[in-house]
């Protein structure tokens, strides 16, 4: 301002060199600037600064607020540096295993496992934490296929998705921003769960080939994607593991005359399923007699099933259990109390779902 208190303009070359000449050294020559020894006395180093926020205090004095990285959490490139060198060290090469040929399609469905929930007993009278979900799926699985003994598998259909994780970022949050309860660090959460499926898998093939669909879902948006493909990165030498782990919502698989929709739960009407089914896969739908959709989600038991009509029959629709705790929000509102599960089917290849499995903690 001018002392006239008018503004003074600048002709274009005069804004060129300011802009010339602006923050060129953001370092203080000797060093003596307030945040130079503010973060000298402290001995934090100028490189570990993430953000720096200042203020002055009713008294002049200057005042730092000072992320560092380790406030902030582990960096992404290291994470994911940490991740490469995990599947690299291992580089798994799994050998051919001799089968007898089946008939049967056993589905393995784990739904919300929510790794990273916190529920305390004394609270929500549920116990949950990464250690008890990890436990809980891994003893489905395996008390799913020894339910399944009396069939011959032919294919094992895993899905996996569906709230694998309790949050998507560093700020303990779900996609949507809702914060959350929960028990140890976020990078440990995607670690804790690719352990579990790389077990889950290696448990599975075991029986008959893998085939992975995963399903995208609220809570773990992104994170559960990123998860989905480092799965599929582990089993890379594995010739009997196939993924179908895309960003879209709603997946597909056809097995003899079963024709199998899989979504989280929280995309699409319920009431719109079939007919998307029949638009989306019009040649699958013709060339099947059998059509289900399991949904997830919701953590309890809910089914539909849509009888004859004009033009599509017999689909239906119904929600997955989960093994997951009650949390402390779900228990001050009073959604809880149901049974918690791993479900999982048996599928003919002329005859459609034929058994029912249910595993509960």
């Amino acid at each position: 301002m001018s002392l006239k208190g008018k503004r003074l303009r600048l002709s274009s070359e005069e804004v060129e060199l300011i802009n010339e000449f602006r923050g060129q050294n953001l370092d203080n020559i000797n060093g003596n600037t307030a945040l130079d020894l503010h973060i000298k006395d402290r001995g934090i180093n100028k490189q570990d600064i993430v953000s720096v926020k200042h203020w002055q205090s009713m008294s002049g004095e200057l005042r730092f607020s000072i992320v560092t990285k380790e406030n902030y959490g582990v960096e992404q490139n290291e994470l994911l540096e940490d991740i490469k060198n995990l599947i690299d060290n291992h580089a798994p090469t799994y050998p051919t295993i001799k089968r007898t040929k089946g008939e049967h399609l056993l589905v393995i469905n784990p739904a919300d496992i929510h790794i990273g929930k916190l529920a305390v007993a004394l609270e929500t009278g549920d116990e949950y934490n990464s250690e008890i979900a990890c436990k809980r799926v891994l003893e489905g699985v395996t008390g799913l296929l020894s339910k399944s003994k009396g069939f011959s598998i032919d294919r094992v259909l895993f899905c996996v998705g569906n709230d694998i994780l309790h949050i998507d970022n560093v700020y303990n949050q779900t996609t949507a921003g809702t914060r959350q309860d929960v028990n140890g660090k976020w990078w440990e959460h995607f670690e804790l769960a690719l352990d579990l499926y790389v077990k889950c898998v290696e448990i599975l093939r075991e029986v008959a080939p893998v085939d992975v669909v995963h399903s995208m879902s609220n809570h773990d948006y992104q994170s559960g994607f990123h998860l989905a493909h480092a799965l599929k990165s582990w089993f890379r030498n594995a010739k009997d593991v196939t993924f179908d782990i895309s960003v879209a919502h709603r997946k597909y698989y056809k097995y003899g005359s079963n024709l199998i929709g899989l979504e989280h739960g929280d995309g699409a009407k319920m009431d719109n399923l079939p007919m998307l089914m029949a638009n989306e896969r019009p040649n699958d739908w013709s060339d099947t007699k059998y059509r289900y959709w399991y949904l997830h989600h919701l953590h309890h038991k809910v089914k539909y099933k849509w009888r004859d009509a004009k033009d599509f029959i017999g689909v239906t629709v119904e929600y997955m259990r989960s093994p997951s705790g009650t949390d402390s929000w779900h228990s001050r509102k009073g959604f809880c109390g149901v049974q918690k599960a791993v479900e999982g089917f048996i599928h003919s290849k002329e005859s459609g779902q034929i058994a029912r499995l249910v595993h509960y903690f």
